[in-house]
């Protein structure tokens, strides 16, 4: 059938919260998400990567089904599903859920009060992916919960408080851990904490939640039964500016369609087609989606096993398999067992919902987890062609690599055939991915054995691995060779040595070492191997010998439980006022906005009359002289400029920082800003910047890793060093030195809202409104205006909320509101940038990091530590020589060190400029002093908690820059910390370790000194204004941004208190530097600190005015003395002031008081790893920590678990890869894995210590954002101490060093065995990487 012969659509018909949508001018190429936050204005549903991966965009699908008169619901990413395959569905979007215009969904109200939001940013997805699931299941069970949040990403809360959430709406009770040591409600034990006072464990009621009415939700529109019912489907197509859209609705047409465009490829979820498209410049002119045939979604139940039409759901594939493995005898349903389980992790809901088994086989991708158990089972693919129909095995398709082309372009993948398993055959599919669930895989193998009856006699042998190479690849000549054989230790020894050998793999994109791969490869072998032997034994316990119990225990896969969760805080005096909301658990200021999609983000802003779009050009040249631009010429784009706005210098400075701006003669690094291209809209723009050609002449030397620095000697100056006592003297009266490195890996800040600038010239006097997701709008608008060239008072800059930040919204910022700013300057038109994720990873960056030291001890006790720290700053200095300031300060933790000399050098290389992160230095250095105090353990044969209790601060005592400290909260969180987790209990348990070898547990206690400052008095100076309007309400507004640690929720707690009114009378609008100028940045943990003090001088300041009036009066309510105010001209407006803390340091001296006060706390983690995969579970982690007097426990306990999960991603999982010239390979959650739902602890307690007075802060608080994120690395200590575990027991050599991030890889590396000894002596193994540790 020729394109020209099919019938036209009129109109696509589709649903949207209950209203008719009619769309006349189709473009196949808009995605649902754009059409939502552009064409219909439902901005509630967010992007965050555009590739399906964060779950930011979940909407709920609705269809209909008349043959079964069935309504089904599914979620799906909205940035992932093409409108034109929506024609006849429902869409539901967080908008359609419920609005505080209407009622506020159960969903909504419970994530609020729940405190599942911070920024707020992904919570418009949570709420979608839960509420799918309760229209589905209104009492799901944990387990559906568990699995519907997926697909879901949240950088912010360590998804705790989200799944509290979730829990009140599962059916099965769950353990309330009422107890204040986090043990169960129903346990024996004595409580440690039954006979104190004021301790509290509830931050929520759940008596004031709404109940949960299936009633009275949206209905599926009528209208759309009747058009199922009654209209005769007929062929949809769609035409756009360049793509066209064919949807036929029989197998003849899709054969006369495929006959006719054979190149079209065949689209149903648009999981494989769609990304392609959108990161990787492919282009269909025509795409055909057959979802709408019968044939192609059939389900048969065949004598010899189940037939699946192509176009099947992998969600409705694995609601099938689950039936069938149910109904049919076990010996039948090992090949629907091993599938079931590849489909498990497969993705998030979201992705399965969407994407077909047919597309998954026929993609022939290397990251399928389904091609390789498919091809080892001899499932048949049923294919048809115009007047042809053939069966073929799927193996065949793999049979000569990524060239096979045994099925033909006309020809059409219609089913597939999955067969019943026989008597003596088994099936097993393993995988190992960076991440358990919602992770491509590094390797994935399908397995299948036949035996002789009643023998161990191979019969037919199968392996097929994916993940290894560019496709999914068989082991033939193994399994060939094996046929015959006895399934026995020999066969398992030459069947490995033969397959590695036959799986020539090459170094991966990705960055995972062939080594690796090929220690998984023959470890899945011998996994099978002992799958087998148990399950012969099973059907023949005579004929057969059992393997070992200790090795039972890997033949278990890790899996995924709710978590039980306690958070434990002093409550408020019972004298304090009920009306004073302070120490109270008190829900975000913004939660409910948040869960309803009504919090207004930057792009969620509405369109300016003639907005324009921009996209950025990057370089692809680590180092290179720029010969010539070439812009295009399309009627679309406005405008191709190379922004050559500062043409003296290629950096702006910014008080003790410099930032790179776009590029002039030539670039220093991949992803600088070369030009930007403005145009009609925003596909208009990033189309026309692909098509910027840029011609470089290459320079050297190109450095991009910190050891290439060192050797250039390529250095920011100045370099920082601290020294105290006679270090080469300490030396020489130690009994032991040891010394060592650590290499701890940047880390992407990953703030789910992507840079986001509005820049809006008003027309006069050249004023500009910049809107802009930053942590500091006073340099935005500094440098605009030096951008402009004009005052800094014709610059206002905007700040309603930041969606997540972490230090990176900063001076990049900075950079891309000066970009927009020059372009709606050059236009006089409103410019909108909104960088994607991959450019927005591209341009920005933590700081990876290398720690050298020499270190000293007596008896366990340090003595002397002699210390080099190099930080790769990147292209240009940024924040780089204040973390290096820093990482020294800190370098000590909670430990006195005698004798220490130590340096910190800021390395200039050619990688993007690095910038500002949580916890600024001390997560990095603090580990290597964690590290090197558990290798003088091992050396000393201590214990590592023995070490740091040896040499811990213990009295009032000097740190090593002579500043003074009382460590007596640091002794209490420790010795809690101990009894709460009931460390020496579980760690003298070794039972576990020794009855299991390929399993083992690992357990760690840190503790912390968290020195709270930011080293200069003038940044931490802070401002208020506060207006009392005449009916009583109050307006705030102060220098701090709201990016998620809830500032204006405490500010209006402040406000309440300071001016004994109700919260409910007080609002916040925005930060704005119209308000509040010159403000300092909202970073460092400060900004309840300083902008508390702010708010609290402005409120004191209205109130001393108000005091006579009240005095008159002291029986009139608060609204009788503000008109009475008002009426004797007493001003209700008030400025707020906060100098800053004294706080300085002399780097000559080495001395200082560059800090106010100090956090402290301690963390005790427990893990499991498995030691043939280097996969881990985070078991169980308890933290103590001293925050001083709680504002709202609610906020701060939220704030201490994200950063310890955040934590947990630089210390054991985010890994950012470099190709050697110099190009960023992990662009967007695909590739860089941040903690998802899967890797919180399955036991998870956080205890505030007693409050303790801090003069320093307001209301005796404590700053905490930053200070949690390093308590992240007790999993690393523990995950060491498993290995350590392993390499005692295999009589390995104890110093052995393990980096960060300690992903599986490293750890099936340090879990040393026959398997890896192969593997070393396998030549083809010594490959060179194609990804560098920079």
């Amino acid at each position: 059938m020729s394109l020209q012969g099919a019938a036209e659509a009129e109109e696509l018909i589709f649903y949207v919260n209950g209203r008719k949508v009619i769309e006349k001018n189709v473009d196949p190429e808009q995605m649902l998400l754009s059409y939502l936050r552009k064409r219909l204005l439902l901005t509630g549903t967010k992007y965050g990567c555009g590739g399906g991966g964060c779950g930011a965009c979940t909407v709920m699908v609705s269809t209909y089904e008349p043959a079964s008169k069935k309504i089904q619901h599914y979620s799906a990413n909205a940035c992932l599903l093409p409108i034109c395959s929506l024609h006849g569905v429902a869409v539901t979007t967080v908008e359609g859920v419920g609005s505080t215009k209407t009622r506020v969904h159960p969903v909504q109200e419970r994530l609020a009060k729940c405190h599942g939001s911070q920024c707020g940013f992904c919570t418009p997805g949570m709420v979608m992916s839960i509420y799918t699931l309760l229209r589905n299941h209104p009492e799901p069970t944990s387990e559906q919960m568990i699995a519907a949040l997926a697909g879901n990403l949240c950088r912010c809360t360590g998804y705790r408080p989200i799944l509290d959430a979730c829990k009140t709406f599962c059916k099965e009770s769950v353990c309330c851990q009422g107890k204040a040591n986090g043990k169960c409600c129903l346990g024996q034990e004595d409580d440690l904490f039954d006979k104190e006072a004021k301790i509290s464990t509830r931050l929520f009621s759940t008596n004031e939640f709404q109940p949960l009415d299936p009633t009275q939700e949206l209905i599926f529109p009528p209208e759309l039964m009747r058009m199922a019912e009654n209209q005769p489907k007929r062929t949809l197509v769609f035409h756009g500016e360049r793509m066209t859209w064919i949807s036929p609705v029989s197998l003849d047409e899709l054969l006369d369609l495929k006959a006719a465009h054979p190149k079209a490829p065949l689209v149903v979820g648009n999981t494989s087609v769609g990304p392609e498209m959108k990161f990787k410049g492919v282009f269909h002119p025509i795409v055909i989606t057959p979802a709408r045939i019968p044939d192609l979604n059939v389900v048969k139940y065949m004598h010899d096993g189940l037939t699946l039409g192509a176009a099947c759901s992998l969600s409705l594939v694995k609601d099938i398999l689950t039936n069938a493995i149910s109904e049919f005898p076990e010996e039948k349903t090992k090949v629907f067992c091993a599938v079931f389980q590849q489909l498990r992790t497969l993705g998030g809901e979201q992705i399965r919902n969407v994407a077909s088994l047919g597309g998954n086989i026929i993609s022939r991708k290397p990251t399928s987890d389904l091609n390789p158990i498919l091809a080892a089972s001899n499932c048949m693919l049923n294919l048809a062609s115009r007047g042809r129909k053939r069966q073929i095995a799927l193996s065949d398709i793999f049979a000569d690599g990524v060239g096979n082309n045994t099925i033909t372009p006309e020809e059409i993948l219609v089913s597939v055939h999955i067969p019943h398993s026989r008597k003596g055959e088994y099936v097993s599919a393993f995988r190992q991915a960076p991440r358990r669930e919602n992770a491509l895989p590094i390797t994935n193998v399908g397995m299948r054995v036949l035996f002789e009856e009643d023998t161990d006699i191979i019969k037919d042998l199968s392996i097929f691995y994916g993940g290894a190479v560019s496709t999914t690849i068989c082991a033939k000549q193994t399994c060939w060779t094996h046929i015959g054989r006895h399934w026995n230790e020999q066969m398992l020894d030459e069947a490995c040595r033969l397959v590695l050998k036959e799986i020539a793999l090459p170094d991966s994109a990705s960055g995972e070492k062939v080594a690796y791969k090929k220690t998984l490869v023959i470890s899945f072998f011998y996994r099978f191997f002992l799958q087998v032997l148990q399950s012969l034994k099973t059907m023949d316990p005579c004929l057969y010998t059992d393997i070992p119990l200790e090795y039972k225990s890997v033949l278990q896969n890790f899996k995924t439980k709710m978590p039980q969760s306690i958070q434990i805080y002093q409550d408020i005096e019972p004298s304090q006022c009920p009306q004073d909301p302070v120490g109270r658990p008190i829900m975000h200021q913004s939660g409910i906005k948040h869960a309803t999609g009504e919090a207004v983000y930057i792009d969620d802003l509405p369109s300016v009359d003639g907005e324009l779009f921009l996209a950025v050009v990057t370089s692809s040249r680590a180092h290179a002289k720029i010969l010539s631009v070439q812009s295009v010429s399309e009627e679309s784009v406005i405008m191709s400029c190379c922004l050559r706005f500062l043409e003296q210098t290629n950096e702006l400075c910014v008080y003790r920082t410099v930032c790179l701006v776009p590029a002039l003669a030539q670039v220093i690094c991949v992803g600088q800003i070369v030009c930007a291209v403005v145009a009609d809209s925003d596909v208009h723009a990033k189309q026309a910047a692909a098509k910027v050609q840029i011609e470089y002449e290459v320079l050297e030397p190109v450095i991009l890793t910190i050891e290439e620095a060192i050797k250039h000697n390529s250095f920011f100056e100045p370099k920082r060093k601290l020294e105290q006592g006679n270090v080469d003297q300490a030396f020489e009266t130690v009994d032991n030195i040891i010394e060592g490195e650590i290499h701890i890996g940047g880390q992407e800040h990953f703030y789910m809202e992507t840079q986001s600038v509005l820049a809006v010239p008003k027309g006069e006097d050249k004023e500009m409104d910049v809107y802009v997701s930053t942590q500091h709008p006073a340099t935005i608008q500094e440098m605009v205006a030096a951008s402009l060239g004009v005052p800094a008072n014709r610059i206002m800059c905007h700040v309603k909320r930041v969606g997540g930040a972490f230090g990176g919204k900063l001076l990049k910022a900075g950079l891309l509101a000066s970009v927009a700013a020059v372009a709606a300057n050059k236009t006089s038109r409103a410019v909108r940038l909104i960088l994607s994720r991959g450019d927005g990873m591209l341009i920005t960056g933590g700081h990876p990091f290398l720690g050298k030291y020499k270190v000293g001890f007596l008896n366990g006790r340090i003595r002397a530590v002699d210390a080099k720290y190099y930080i790769n700053g990147g292209c240009t200095p940024d924040a780089s020589v204040l973390v290096a300031e820093v990482s020294l300060l800190k370098m000590d933790n909670a430990y006195k060190i005698p004798n220490l000399r130590c340096w910190a050098y800021a390395c200039k290389t050619n990688l993007p400029s690095n910038t500002a992160f949580r916890g600024f230095g001390f997560p990095q250095s603090g580990l290597v002093t964690e590290t090197w105090i558990t290798e003088v353990a091992d050396k000393t044969g201590l214990s590592p908690e023995k070490i740091r209790e040896i040499n811990m601060y213990k009295e009032n005592e000097q740190t090593h820059f002579k500043q003074k400290l009382d460590p007596q909260n640091l002794i209490q969180c420790w010795n809690e910390c101990m009894e709460k987790s009931a460390y020496y209990r579980r760690k003298t348990a070794v039972n576990f370790n020794k009855q299991n070898y390929w399993k083992k547990k690992g357990i760690s206690i840190v503790p912390m000194k968290f020195p709270f400052g930011l080293d200069t008095r003038y940044l931490s100076q802070a401002a208020a204004l506060v207006h009392i309007y005449t009916d009583g309400s109050v307006l705030l507004t102060h220098g701090g941004i709201e990016m998620g640690q809830g500032i204006h929720t405490k500010m209006i707690q402040v406000a309440s208190r300071e001016l004994n009114i109700p919260m409910s009378c007080i609002h916040f609008c925005e930060t704005s530097t119209t308000t509040v100028p010159n403000a300092c940045a909202s970073a460092g943990s400060a900004g309840t600190d300083v902008n508390g003090m702010a708010m609290k001088d402005a409120c004191q300041t209205l109130l001393k005015r108000l005091q006579p009036i009240i005095n008159k009066n002291p029986k009139g309510t608060w609204n009788d003395w503000i008109k009475k105010a008002f009426e004797q001209s007493v001003s209700l407006s008030a400025t707020g002031y906060f100098r800053g803390y004294i706080e300085n340091m002399d780097w000559e001296k080495g001395e200082g008081q560059p800090f106010t006060y100090f956090l402290y706390g301690a963390a005790c983690s427990e893990v499991e790893i498995n030691c043939l995969t280097g996969d881990q579970k985070n078991l169980r982690t308890d933290i103590v920590m001293d925050i001083g007097c709680s504002i709202n426990p609610a906020v701060d306990i939220g704030q201490i678990e994200g950063a310890f999960v955040q934590g947990i991603g630089l210390y054991t999982m985010e890994e950012l890869k470099y190709s050697p010239e110099g190009v960023l390979c992990t662009q967007g959650p695909d590739q860089y894995k941040i903690p998802a739902v899967c890797d919180i602890p399955e036991q998870f307690s956080v205890s505030l210590l007693s409050p303790s007075q801090n003069p320093y802060a307001i209301y005796a608080s404590k700053g905490i954002g930053e200070a949690g994120f390093f308590l992240g690395c007790s999993v690393f200590l523990a995950l060491r101490d498993a290995v350590t575990s392993v390499r005692n027991e295999r009589g390995l050599k104890k110093t052995f060093a393990l980096n960060s991030p300690l992903t599986a890889e490293q750890i099936r590396a340090g879990c040393a065995d026959d398997f890896t000894e192969m593997v070393t002596n396998d030549e083809s193994a010594s490959s060179t990487p194609r990804a560098i540790s920079v």
